[in-house]
């Protein structure tokens, strides 16, 4: 197998025919590149120039090794040309595990602003869970999460990212209902200890253990402890449940307010503020991909 090395001294001499101007044009003294000539020769078996006193010609065989030791050169051309891209993440794959919930801005105008800028670079997009994702992202599934808060796990580094408060999402027909058609906000807030003594749409504590345990905490310094009649495992799934008339639930606001069709909800007069989505990397190491996409997070 011949060396990138070998090839460009070939083409060198190829497109001079002549093997002073070649060695010029490599930067080394002829006798060197002569030896290293004869050695391709022998080391092919084949004959690649026909020299004499007064000019070097190409043999056939050497015209159409020429062709080949062009796309040789190229190619190691090209794998250095995209190296160099991927070392400044503009080109390569990012692999991004997100919640359901986090299928929203500020993901989807950070998204856009990353292709836009690094055309070259695919985006897959695999929807976790929190724990799910971060198992992921040790196996080197993923290279970034958009997950609920979750207990930290080492190897991993979290930073929150989105804020939100929790607002009460209402079956239809609910007296404490708002129409639809007006924004919530427009409503008075309402205690949340009235919700005491109805049943209640949860989410599975295995889902998201730190996010679960913050729904029953707010519950908790309301007064009371939530009739769980009915588990999910996703917020988007606790509200299709209260859609379905089965009960009340937590939930985030943004998360509320973007669902189709929207639904019913009302804010609290003791809101809670919680991190509703944070970002999960691999610590410790430089990926180029995963700190451009935190770069793009911090220039939204």
């Amino acid at each position: 197998m011949i060396e990138v090395r070998q090839a460009r001294y070939f083409l060198a001499v190829a497109e001079t025919l002549h093997f002073g101007r070649a060695a010029e044009q490599l930067a080394m003294s002829q006798p060197p590149l002569s030896q290293a000539i004869l050695q391709l020769e022998r080391q092919l078996g084949v004959k690649l120039f026909d020299r004499s006193a007064r000019q070097v010609t190409l043999t056939e065989t050497g015209r159409a090794f020429a062709a080949e030791c062009r796309r040789l050169v190229a190619a190691a051309r090209h794998a250095q040309e995209v190296a160099t891209q991927a070392e400044s993440g503009l080109v390569g794959t990012l692999r991004i595990g997100v919640v359901t919930s986090a299928l929203s801005e500020p993901l989807l105008g950070t998204l856009a602003a990353f292709r836009q800028a690094r055309p070259g670079v695919d985006v897959q997009l695999t929807e976790v869970d929190t724990p799910s994702g971060q198992q992921a992202l040790l196996r080197h599934e993923i290279d970034i999460a958009v997950v609920r808060p979750g207990t930290p796990v080492r190897g991993l580094r979290i930073r929150a990212w989105r804020h939100d408060e929790f607002v009460i999402a209402l079956p239809p027909g609910h007296p404490l209902a708002s129409d639809v058609q007006a924004p919530a906000e427009s409503a008075a807030p309402v205690d949340l200890a009235r919700f005491a003594d109805e049943p209640w749409v949860w989410l599975r504590r295995d889902a998201s253990p730190d996010y679960h345990d913050q729904l029953m905490a707010t519950c908790r310094r309301a007064g009371f402890s939530p009739d769980v009649r009915h588990l999910a495992d996703s917020i988007l799934t606790q509200l299709a449940m209260t859609a379905c008339g089965l009960g009340v639930t937590l939930v985030p606001n943004v998360t509320v307010r973007q669902s189709r069709p929207p639904a019913a909800y009302r804010s609290l007069t003791d809101p809670t503020e919680i991190v509703e989505l944070s970002l999960v990397s691999r610590d410790g190491t430089q990926e180029p991909l995963v700190e451009q996409f935190l770069r793009t997070v911090e220039g939204g």
